[in-house]
């Protein structure tokens, strides 16, 4: 009888952790990922990123399966280029807790994500997109942002770091929405009650798998609920220290291959560490405080 494999879920986040700063994937860690999946792990990508602008990346993947995208906000099916499932961000508390906001900080600058597998990233003047390999759309005005329903809204702060400005934003928003932190210059408003942790526990169920088969790689803040509700949690060296804290184990960066270098070791043969208790993972289980499934808001499906 073959030995059980040493996690059955691989969640990475990509920006950050999977990938490398200039938006590709290296050999090594593409040959990791393909070892997992041989042994028979499923991966599962979990990013903040809109369906849109995960699509290109999956097809250099070979992935066919599911994706979570929106910062759990939506489950999108690549094979079938659909969404399965989404929760979009209501204009008039987009507003409000904008307005909330710039009570508190002064102007900041905001940019939305349209829901949708085709949805566009648009920015207002004044916005910089974090991300220049990311495509987006300059509209004229604020106003012009709610044309399509959304999934979430981006914030950028003039003078602000972004620990700053999503701390004053959680404490001006109150229960409108979620911020997370995502990346650099990327702080985001989202449904309230989604994370990551909220795509990636309704992907896994359809998947047939458990939070206690999950391992789960990351850097930023947005990644802790992921990480309290999956059996393991990997941190990249580059990661933001507030998900250092949480994290089972610090990897090398994602310019290191740092998620190579824990799949090579969990994967290869004569493996130890495995999810049933015994090796380096000590947890077989979420951390206490899980993250839920997904809310009463289930949001619409495509």
């Amino acid at each position: 009888m073959a030995p059980p494999i040493a996690y059955s879920l691989i969640a990475t986040d990509l920006d950050g952790t999977l990938l490398r700063g200039d938006d590709t994937l290296s050999d090594r860690s593409r040959a990791a990922l393909a070892m997992a999946v041989g042994a028979g792990a499923r991966h599962l990508v979990v990013t903040g990123r809109p369906a849109p602008r995960v699509r290109p990346l999956l097809d250099e993947l070979g992935s066919q399966g599911l994706a979570v995208c929106g910062q759990g906000a939506q489950l999108y099916d690549a094979g079938a280029d659909r969404m399965l499932w989404s929760v979009t961000l209501e204009r008039e508390l987009a507003e409000v807790a904008l307005g909330k906001i710039e009570a508190e900080v002064g102007e900041v600058y905001a940019a939305v994500d349209q829901d949708g597998v085709d949805g566009l990233t648009l920015i207002e003047p004044g916005y910089e997109m974090p991300h220049p390999t990311l495509p987006a759309v300059r509209v004229l005005r604020r106003d012009d942002l709610w044309t399509r329903p959304i999934s979430k809204v981006l914030l950028r702060h003039p003078l602000l770091s972004d620990d700053e400005l999503a701390s004053a934003a959680r404490g001006a928003v109150g229960s409108l929405a979620t911020v997370t932190m995502s990346g650099p210059g990327t702080v985001e408003l989202q449904p309230c009650g989604i994370t990551k942790a909220t795509g990636l526990a309704l992907a896994a169920g359809r998947l047939g798998l458990t939070s206690a088969q999950t391992i789960a790689f990351g850097d930023m803040p947005n990644d802790i609920p992921m990480f309290d509700w999956a059996a393991r949690g990997v941190a990249m060296a580059n990661a933001h220290p507030e998900l250092r804290s949480v994290a089972d184990e610090i990897t090398l960066s994602n310019e290191d291959d740092g998620i190579a270098v824990v799949l090579e070791r969990m994967f290869s043969t004569g493996r130890t560490d495995r999810a049933d208790g015994t090796g380096r993972s000590d947890r077989t289980g979420p951390r206490v405080g899980r993250q839920a499934g997904p809310g009463a808001r289930s949001g619409v499906g495509q």
